[in-house]
């Protein structure tokens, strides 16, 4: 049985293109990323803008978008690609638990695309502060 960590992105980024794991500078993501390096089998980032990103993968550049700007219908869509791109990389496999370090915002419309997979979201109804102490006390 694996476990997939999927981690969503964040506003603050380095000014030049990085892997994904690095492109992200913000304390909250490097509390998420560290969490989900220990605990879970393999991540993933979460992106307004690309989907689902390799933390190892290619370089990318630095961009200003959010899920929380988007409507409730380009949130549909985001989730849609983004669950496609799941099934590509074989993470929606009978065994697989999906562990979601992410707010409402790039989780509630991907949920429908899941349902079948065991899905934990350990912050879920958290506000940021009790996110950040939650992750804390666990690292």
């Amino acid at each position: 049985m694996a476990e997939i960590g999927l981690v969503s992105c964040v506003k603050t980024k380095r000014d030049e293109p990085a892997q994904p794991k690095d492109l992200y500078t913000s304390d909250y993501f490097d509390k998420m990323r560290v969490y989900a390096e220990q605990y879970h089998d393999e991540w993933y980032i979460l992106s307004a803008k690309h989907g689902l990103l390799d933390p190892d993968g290619e370089p990318i550049e630095p961009y200003e978008e959010t899920l929380r700007n988007y409507s409730k219908a380009q949130k549909r869509e985001w989730a849609s690609r983004v669950a496609g791109q799941m099934r590509e990389r074989g993470l929606l496999e009978t065994g697989t638990t999906l562990v979601i370090h992410a707010g409402k915002d790039y989780y509630v419309e991907l949920l429908p695309h899941i349902e079948d997979m065991a899905v934990e979201i350990p912050t879920e109804g958290l506000g940021i502060g009790e996110k950040q102490a939650w992750y804390k006390e666990r690292l």
